[in-house]
């Protein structure tokens, strides 16, 4: 189980590792989204220097409209455990967020009154 914090505005961040091809590993704070169905959405920038797999490209409907991605395979540890998964990546994602796609293997635990958020095994 991870444990999360919130944000100026409530949002909902944990702390991912985001692993390259080469061995190079980033902490990140990642928001979650659950308006976002896929796994893991990143900016276009911030991919340089990870040698992700490139896939295709996938359109995707947003808040701001349909979306062009392009589609990756990626690696990242969360909650101690690695993880392969698809990474969409898109011009102007303002924050690294992870989709509800974690919901299907991960309990969100979330109390805002109590300060209690946290992402663990069901």
């Amino acid at each position: 189980m991870i444990q999360g914090t919130f944000g100026d505005e409530d949002e909902l961040f944990f702390e991912i590792d985001l692993l390259a091809d080469n061995g190079f590993e980033l902490l990140v704070d990642a928001m979650l989204d659950t308006g976002f169905s896929g796994w893991l959405a990143i900016d276009k920038q911030d991919l340089e220097g990870f040698d992700w797999t490139y896939l295709r490209q996938q359109t995707m409907t947003t808040a701001r409209g349909d979306v062009d991605f392009e589609l990756y395979i990626g690696k990242l540890r969360i909650d101690g455990q690695e993880f392969d998964i698809p990474v969409h990546a898109g011009d102007g994602v303002p924050e690294i967020l992870i989709g509800r796609k974690w919901l299907k293997n991960r309990q969100l635990l979330v109390d805002m009154e109590s300060g209690v958020l946290t992402l663990g095994k069901s």
